[in-house]
């Protein structure tokens, strides 16, 4: 089970409404959605537009997100369910131990193109 994250955005890509953020998923590091033709590359991009004046992040519920909760989310994620998850599972998701005990994807699985600092991952193309 996982939740989908979106900014209502005024500047960029004017013919669509939401931009996707990303997804927090239970036991997995935060994806953080890249966008390299929009130039949302890292999370001080995303950082960046959802800052701006009449910028607005809400859940794919349509909860309106503070930009405090949205930046916990992605950076402040654990999991205190630490299982044993064996090679097999790891090797099915192309994932691997990760930070707080979350798992994470593998520089190797499809779409991730880097690890964030902290609990995400930098996830391209598309996903829900």
């Amino acid at each position: 089970m996982g939740t989908n994250y979106y900014v209502e955005y005024s500047e960029i890509h004017p013919q669509k409404e939401k931009l996707h953020i990303g997804k927090s998923s239970a036991g997995w590091c935060f994806m953080l959605h890249v966008i390299p033709e929009l130039n949302l590359n890292s999370f001080e991009d995303w950082e960046k537009l959802w800052s701006r004046a009449n910028n607005e992040i809400t859940n794919e519920y349509g909860d309106k997100v503070s930009i405090e909760e949205m930046t916990s989310v992605i950076k402040n994620g654990s999991w205190d369910r630490i299982s044993a998850l064996g090679p097999n599972f790891h090797r099915h998701n192309y994932s691997q131990l990760g930070p707080n005990g979350l798992v994470r994807f593998r520089l190797d699985s499809p779409g991730c193109v880097g690890h964030g600092q902290g609990t995400w991952d930098l996830i391209e193309g598309e996903f829900s």
